[in-house]
């Protein structure tokens, strides 16, 4: 009996790792239709429920809003391998002193989280987030990252992806995002239900102003050299 669960638990484990893996592939060159966050969401609405969703290439994406979530959420993207261990650190200190939750996950976290996952905070679901994170990070490249996120996050109610919240916040395409506009977007991200980018309230107005500082110091972001796999 021993031996037939052990060999049961042998074979899930490979088709999950074959399967899994096979997933990322895909998704390393085809776009992503919706997200497990998407169908919760539509699941969870009272009545119908729009979703505004239209995925575009990372070059139909503006730069500065490239510059804003990473400025925003993930300062250190190009040079980490998918976990940013000191803002784990940091936030792991923070929140045991008591100070305001808050998280350490990178960009490539959030991806993962985001297209394979579902919300949670459990030890279980936080073990394939990690999971996920290594697999995208191996098999992407940081552009493929950064170009699912954005086409993937949650922007609003509703409302996932740059260009859709262009549209929806500020009647615009992604590609012509201002500086302004893209901080706007970024700061609304860590509750994107609650807050709005337009207009917004004296505490997000105060983040977008940090958001454009952080992006004037990160200067021109480029992420070419890093488009392979593995860099």
């Amino acid at each position: 009996m021993i031996k037939k669960l052990f060999r049961f638990l042998v074979k899930t484990t490979l088709w999950f790792i074959v399967l899994s893996v096979l997933w990322v592939l895909v998704y390393r060159f085809v776009p992503v239709p919706a997200t497990p966050l998407m169908a919760i969401r539509a699941f969870q609405a009272e009545g119908e429920h729009e979703i505004r969703h239209d995925w575009v290439s990372l070059e139909n994406i503006s730069k500065s809003m490239q510059l804003a979530v990473i400025s925003s959420e993930d300062q250190n993207f190009l040079r980490h391998n998918g976990f940013d261990y000191d803002a784990i650190k940091r936030a792991y200190n923070d929140n045991k002193a008591g100070k305001r939750l808050k998280g350490g996950s990178t960009i490539s976290q959030q991806t993962a989280k985001n297209v394979f996952l579902w919300p949670g905070r459990s030890w279980f679901r936080k073990a394939l987030e990690t999971y996920f994170t290594f697999l995208i990070e191996n098999l992407w490249s940081k552009e493929r990252i950064l170009e699912v996120y954005l086409n993937s996050i949650e922007m609003g109610d509703g409302v996932y992806g740059a260009q859709a919240a262009a549209r929806y916040w500020f009647d615009t395409d992604a590609s012509r995002l201002t500086s302004h506009q893209a901080a706007a977007i970024a700061v609304i991200l860590p509750n994107p239900r609650k807050y709005k980018a337009s207009p917004r309230s004296a505490y997000l107005e105060a983040r977008k102003q940090w958001v454009l500082r952080q992006m004037n110091n990160l200067g021109e972001l480029n992420i070419s050299k890093n488009d392979q796999p593995g860099n």
